[in-house]
């Protein structure tokens, strides 16, 4: 141990160290600091953990305290506080620069290093500077623009208050300052892992090594005798059904006798810390006896395959759709196409590692388990977690959530958490690494599509088909919803009178499949919308124009058999088409050389509030005659407290400063369904509007104004709200059947450069075309188009998860502030008939629509087809030696 001084925030400190501690440590475990974020492992890939030493921006998972002598330290928290922000957290709040705000800390500490020493740089130097920081949320652009903010508050150009005069006084479609955002740009945002519980054990898991295979027997005695370790506990240890379910209870807390799929948890190793835990857990000996390991729906579904669960066969779902005849259609064409598209396994990439913390409050058998954790649906998880660990009081407790793209729509450590807390009777902290958080996390399903499409001369659709197969991998999780929704939005925006679609969803021993944002039409409308560039080609038509052209109109039929009551996406067109117009010449005139540049389109309508959705909450009146809203409404970044707010103020009429919210705890909210699917607008605002309605009927009513006369006269304070969409199933043979109770409209043009020498493909800008019906909050809007812009790119071009391989940022080629483009809007706001004040979702549209958008400029760029997501340099120089 070695004696440090140094100074913190001011405060002159001496720490005692060891040669290996780093700062982040220092800060985070010992002096409970917790501003700065932890993503990457130590590896300074993320940025989350940026402080200032000395003046200069440095990553603190990298800096050993023991060179730190004297070293002057300023953390976030040292920054600001929410009474008195530094001026760059007030730019960070100002520009909508905060979703998540897990790596907040770091980009304003960022931010602060730079401009201490550059007052006015230029994007090219905001983004070196910010090399090393990440974000998934934000796709960047709006960091960039709180940078130049802040840039100009220090140099005296502009101020917050002057930022602040041009929100307008409107609470609906104006950008007032998120409810969340400041304390969150001060670091004071509690995620799991800044959770503190008295006298915790660290736990750590042991994790399968094979991809499947018997247990044959699980060895601890040489982790129990490690220095710390408190115990290990099986699956035999398990009170419930120790099984995880949703659909259909396949996926063990705990794998007793099989293990399916690499990294699936066999045993928990509890110590008195994480180091320890870890260590032991590197200590248990497990031996297996392999069995066949089939990674792809192609092996698994091969005649005389072994079947990897007793209760199914491999192929564990399928569902056709049929409207017309589109074979014959497509026969009939005067042009048709015929191509096989595929997508990859993609890791969702929250920033946050999945922590979850539990504990035992009370006594004996009464006593509540609490599970602190990242999960969207907070009163069904609960729910799975009493089952599986079996325990009947089980409270689920959301802390902050630092991003999650529907990888929390499942369970993944809580359980783990939950059922180690009850064996051990004392509270855990599960903090997994990165590496292990993405081995254990679901993904994006992987899928399989062959197409065909046909055409008339005059360039309208004749006929589509896709045939798909899902690799489902080791778990059910969400099992069929992902190709439903496929199904349910196959035939995007567009009229399709002969439609056929069959999905089939196979069992695998690859990582499990779960919800990622857009959940299966992004895959769908990346074969569709480049099948539509093909027979465009052959027609010799304009993209847009044929596009334009076969667009659905109200009373007319979707590929489910639902009628549109609305339909805008003609308008969306008309209002692109200037941009796209520009674009066409921009490309043209740059095909010299060796870097061509093309621009490509990609469409979509997005379903949102599905059949037999519904949603449930509680407005109470305060005694100050504000409000509090109980709804379990999850916000890992998208703005949902904002909306919350802004709707329930504009609605009543009073301050926003007197709606308060009550979202992340069980103890006192019902089910509201999940953070996803773009549904919390439609239907948690919904069903607020419907609560606020009875209160304010009982105004109109009784006269009474205040909570005090409510109570005096004894009329009730608390009103329910409720909006539910009818119900129904596809029908099982054909696919026609109920369809989803509002639309999102999108068009995407990408404009990109291809070197054909390298294969190198550059995105330099993205034109989104949105009809979302009412914008709430602008910023907000374009957030979250931003970021769906900034996926969709990664999915179309770099990201992809190989199981046991990716187990970092780099080797996942997360998206940089290096990679980002230039975005611009084209918005319109048809009223949507039952939206809440006109609105419907927009959270995952644009990432459905930016990869064939992407995919369709390259081929205008340079004449190949990469149908085979994602469009790498290498494929990219191989399709344009394959067309030499």
């Amino acid at each position: 141990m070695k004696e440090i001084s140094l100074t913190i925030n001011g405060i002159e400190r001496k720490v005692m160290c060891t040669p290996d501690k780093v700062l982040i440590d220092l800060l985070r475990e010992d002096l409970k600091l917790t501003g700065a974020k932890q993503s990457c492992d130590r590896k300074g890939q993320c940025g989350a953990c940026t402080v200032i030493v000395n003046g200069k921006a440095v990553r603190s998972c990298l800096q050993k305290v023991e060179r730190l002598e004297g070293a002057d330290i300023i953390t976030i928290e040292g920054l600001g506080t929410p009474e008195n922000p530094h001026l760059i957290q007030e730019a960070f709040v100002l520009a909508g620069a905060i979703q998540c705000g897990f790596c907040t800390p770091g980009m304003i500490m960022t931010t602060k290093g730079l401009l201490d020493k550059n007052s006015d740089p230029t994007i090219e130097e905001i983004k070196k500077a910010f090399a090393h920081n990440l974000c998934r949320c934000t796709g960047y652009t709006k960091i960039i623009d709180a940078v130049q903010m802040a840039a100009q508050f220090i140099r005296g150009e502009n101020s917050p208050e002057k930022e602040r005069e041009k929100i307008g006084t409107e609470m609906i479609g104006e950008s007032h300052q998120r409810p969340s955002a400041m304390i969150k740009a001060c670091g004071l945002a509690k995620f799991s892992a800044d959770i503190q519980l008295d006298n915790p054990l660290e736990v750590a898991v042991v994790h399968s090594t094979e991809y499947h295979a018997v247990i044959k027997s699980v060895d601890p005695s040489e982790a129990v005798k490690m220095p710390g370790v408190a115990g290990i506990m099986t699956a035999d240890d398990i009170q419930g059904t120790n099984r995880i379910r949703v659909f259909v209870p396949d996926q063990p807390v705990l794998c007793e006798d099989v293990v399916r799929t690499l990294g699936d948890p066999i045993a928990i190793v509890a110590a008195e810390t994480r180091e320890q835990a870890r260590a032991a857990a590197a200590a248990v000996r497990v031996t297996y006896e392999p069995l066949p390991v089939m990674m792809t729906p192609e092996a698994s579904l091969a005649e005389g395959a072994y079947q990897i669960h007793k209760h199914s066969p491999n192929l564990c779902f399928t569902q056709p759709q049929t409207r017309g005849d589109a074979e014959k259609a497509i026969a009939d064409a005067k042009v048709s196409v015929e191509a096989e598209f595929s997508t990859q396994m993609n890791h969702q990439a929250p920033l946050e590692p999945e922590v979850s913390v539990a504990c035992l409050e009370g006594e004996g058998e009464e006593a509540e388990l609490v599970v602190y954790g990242r999960g969207i649906q907070i009163n069904a998880m609960a729910a799975q977690i009493q089952e599986a660990v079996g325990w009947d009081k089980v409270r689920y407790k959301e802390p902050f959530v630092g991003g999650q793209f529907g990888i929390k729509a499942s369970i993944v450590t809580e359980a783990v958490a939950a059922a180690a807390a009850l064996h051990f009777k004392r509270p855990v902290r599960y903090v997994p690494s990165l590496a292990e958080s993405m081995l254990v996390t679901n993904k994006r399903h992987p899928f399989a599509m062959k197409i065909k499409m046909g055409a008339d001369a005059d360039g309208y659709f004749t006929g589509y088909t896709n045939e798909f197969v899902v690799d489902k991998g080791a778990y059910f999780l969400l099992g069929p919803i992902i190709p439903l929704r496929t199904l349910h939005m196959l035939s995007g925006p567009y009229k399709l009178d002969n439609i056929y679609g069959m999905a089939k969803l196979a069992y695998t021993n690859n990582a499990s499949g779960g919800a990622a944002r857009g959940a299966g039409p992004p895959q769908g409308a990346f074969a569709m919308e480049c099948a539509i560039d093909m027979v465009a080609d052959q027609l010799g038509m304009d993209k847009l124009e044929i596009r334009k052209k076969n667009s659905l109109r109200p009373g007319e039929a979707m590929s489910t058999g639902v009628k549109a009551e609305q339909w805008s996406f003609p308008e969306l067109c008309d209002a692109i088409k200037p941009h796209w117009d520009r674009a066409k010449r921009d490309a043209a005139a740059g095909k010299t050389g060796g870097v061509m540049r093309g621009v490509g389109l990609g469409c979509h309508s997005f379903g949102i509030a599905e059949p037999g959705d519904n949603a449930q909450l509680f407005v109470e009146l305060d005694p100050d005659d504000g409000i509090t809203i109980y709804a379990a409404v999850a916000d890992p970044g998208e703005g949902n407290d904002s909306m919350l707010t802004q709707i329930a103020a504009h609605t009543l009429g009073i301050p926003r400063e007197k709606v308060r919210l009550y979202t992340r705890d069980t103890d006192k909210t019902v089910d509201m369904g999940p953070s996803a699917g773009s549904r919390m607008t439609y239907m948690a605002g919904g069903a607020l509007l419907n609560a606020l309605d009875k209160l304010k009927a009982v105004y109109k009513e009784s006269g009474l104004k205040t909570y005090a006369e409510f109570k005096a006269a004894g009329k009730p304070t608390r009103f329910e709200g409720t909006k539910a969409v009818p119900g129904g199933e596809l029908d099982p043979v054909t696919g026609q059947g109920p369809g989803y109770d509002s639309q999102v409209h999108n068009i995407q043009m990408a404009e990109v450069e291809v070197d054909t020498g390298t294969g190198e493909v550059r995105v330099l800008k993205i034109t989104s075309a949105v009809d979302a019906g009412t914008i709430l909050h602008r910023l907000n809007f374009e957030g979250q188009s931003e970021g769906g812009m900034d996926q969709g790119v990664g999915y179309a071009l770099r990201e992809e998860y190989v199981h046991g391989k990716s187990n970092d940022w780099k080797t996942f080629k997360f998206p940089t502030m290096q990679q980002s483009f230039e975005v611009e809007h084209v918005t319109r706001e048809e009223t949507r008939i039952r939206g809440p004040l006109g609105a419907t979702g927009i959270g995952e549209m644009t990432m459905t629509s930016t990869a064939p958008a992407v995919i369709n400029a390259i081929h205008d760029a340079c004449g190949v087809w990469i149908c085979d997501l994602p469009a790498t340099p290498e494929k990219v120089k191989a399709a344009l030696a394959a067309k030499k």
